[in-house]
């Protein structure tokens, strides 16, 4: 077994203990030993202890959720749905980790474990946009991902409480919290439409300098 399939079983293994254990050691060495591999090598695996494996966790679902959105036709899919899809699709894939969420959730509330909930987060994001197609490269490259984390992070905490057959309240709640990002954006390419019609201030201010 190489190094990351390693990691992968351990993982598995681990989810299962997590539930009870929380984002602990204890819940390490149990997987380890689901997936029978020596407490040593488990150490090994994740030097970086329960952080290491919290982030591999979060890699590895990441890239899951990425390929299964391409497994989908999205040529003729608006981004908004492509958006949506892949978080349905990331949280559909989860749901049986959903005690394990929420004990990470707990985890990362933690000072000393922000910083790894954040960089998280912006990793998930960010993968949603570039599968979405989305290519922006300005200004809008960091509202699009702010927006996306708050739609992202309150479906997450709405999906682990949500008890309606198939997660519909969940997807019913995300549908309406794209659609409010949605009217964002129409406000503001009216504005940049409206801010385009009217004189350059800049260009104002220079040719005045000029005279």
């Amino acid at each position: 077994m190489d190094r990351e399939a390693q990691r992968a079983a351990i993982l598995k293994g681990a989810l299962s203990h997590v539930a009870f254990d929380g984002w602990t050691r204890t819940a390490l060495l149990a997987g380890a030993r689901d997936a029978g591999v020596e407490p040593v090598l488990a150490d090994n695996a994740f030097p970086g202890g329960m952080t290491e494996l919290l982030d591999f966790y979060h890699r590895h679902a990441d890239i899951e959720m990425v390929r299964s959105l391409e497994a989908n036709d999205l040529a003729e899919m608006r981004t908004r749905d492509k958006v949506a899809l892949a978080i349905r699709l990331r949280l559909e894939s989860n749901a049986a980790h959903r005690e394990a969420i929420r004990q990470a959730l707990s985890f990362l509330a933690l000072p000393q474990n922000a910083a790894l909930g954040v960089k998280c987060l912006y990793r998930t994001v960010d993968a949603i946009w570039y599968a979405a197609g989305d290519k922006a490269t300005d200004f809008s490259f960091y509202t699009k991902r702010a927006l996306l984390a708050g739609v992202y992070a309150s479906t997450v905490l709405y999906w682990l409480n949500d008890k309606s057959d198939g997660f519909a309240e969940t997807w019913a709640f995300l549908d309406r919290r794209i659609a409010d990002v949605m009217k964002i954006y129409e406000i503001r390419a009216r504005f940049d439409r409206f801010a385009g019609q009217l004189p350059d201030p800049l260009g104002l201010f220079r040719r005045s300098a000029t005279r």
